[in-house]
């Protein structure tokens, strides 16, 4: 499993996809050709020509012929993709429907669709549709009973304590960031690291295996080092495999101290506090105090608090101190541990490690 750590190849997806074991990575992220059939050359009022997506790789015969290849990629990354892993496509309008599509028939399950709003788009220059403005992603898990990674804490916390929504607003890929050679773009396509940043940080653990089948000019691979994540990248041109390599030998890791991220609760069995007095962890009578011991309330036999004519749960009577309507116990409270006060919570945590 060790010689797809940390590796590139350039190859033809298809075929070495073919080659991996079952099961092998933890996250697959897809930027596959969209199949744009742009037909006569674009040009801008001024008559000057637009570097718009016209490579050989993006051309396929007809819908057939892409549908084939979309098909024939993701039955492979289904199969090599872990039980508990996901899987991220990207795509516009032109393809991201088809391969919608082709992901519900192979039974993937999907989680979400983010819009990923530009806010730099290139305009409409003929003046006949509304500006492209946003690219759509697929995010699906290997099937419905897995067990997929969501580090919401973390994105929660990343946003402001708010909960990360699907629309997100990243610019075109630009300025330094974008790979030029003689003064031209390297990939017609680049994306911008602060989106893979989100979606690694999403669905990704410290450690995981991530596989980009179509790498380009290597964002993923880069996005995956800096954070701490084993990679593994195929692409097939080598133009771009070349650039993709020189721009991930030159990238640095983020140091190990930060890497760590906030702990997802969402994903921690649930202990009620009468759990805590049904193990003996903590007794009835003991008084549980606020941060600055302002107030303390009495432990009960059914792991109610009573603090003067307030009776109720760990939330509901730190929530009528407070005089909020909500409050979480588990951090609000704390009980006398030798000198120090200590929040309940590390009790919480105890129990959860022995069960």
């Amino acid at each position: 499993m060790t010689k797809f750590f940390n590796k590139v190849i350039n190859g033809d997806s298809l075929g070495i996809l073919k080659k991996i074991p079952d099961k092998t990575f933890d996250l697959i992220f897809a930027d596959p050709p969209y199949n744009l059939q742009i037909g006569e050359k674009l040009k801008r009022p001024d008559d000057s020509k637009v570097n718009g997506v016209n490579d050989k790789w993006d051309q396929f015969n007809n819908f057939k012929h892409y549908d084939d290849f979309s098909k024939a990629w993701l039955k492979e990354c289904k199969r090599i993709l872990k039980d508990n892993g996901s899987i991220w496509v990207i795509g516009t309008y032109h393809n991201i429907f088809r391969i919608g599509f082709h992901i519900q028939n192979l039974n993937y399950w999907l989680l979400n669709d983010i819009i990923w709003r530009k806010n730099n788009p290139m305009p409409n220059f003929k003046g006949t549709r509304f500006t492209n403005a946003h690219e759509t992603l697929i995010w699906a898990s290997k099937n419905k009973k897995s067990k997929y990674t969501f580090n919401y804490q973390s994105l929660k916390c990343f946003n402001d304590d708010l909960q990360m929504r699907s629309d997100w607003t990243f610019p075109i890929c630009n300025g330094k960031e974008r790979l030029k050679k003689n003064g031209k773009k390297v990939h017609s396509t680049q994306k911008p690291e602060s989106l893979l940043h989100r979606i690694i940080l999403a669905s990704t653990n410290k450690g995981d295996l991530i596989l980009d089948p179509f790498l380009g000019t290597g964002t993923t691979a880069v996005v995956a080092k800096k954070l701490g994540r084993k990679y593994f990248g195929i692409e097939k041109d080598s133009k771009y495999f070349k650039a993709a390599s020189e721009r991930i030998n030159s990238t640095k890791i983020i140091e190990d101290d930060y890497l760590d991220i906030v702990q997802n609760t969402k994903t921690k069995p649930r202990v009620p506090f009468g759990s805590l007095i049904e193990m003996g962890i903590i007794k009835p009578g003991t008084l549980l105090f606020d941060q600055n011991k302002r107030f303390n309330a009495k432990i009960m036999i059914d792991g109610s608090l009573k603090y003067h004519k307030t009776e109720g749960s760990i939330h509901k009577v730190a929530a009528k101190i407070l005089g909020t309507e909500s409050c979480n116990g588990w951090t609000y409270w704390h009980y006398q541990s030798g000198s120090n006060l200590k929040p309940i919570d590390e009790l919480r945590n105890k129990l959860r490690s022995h069960t």
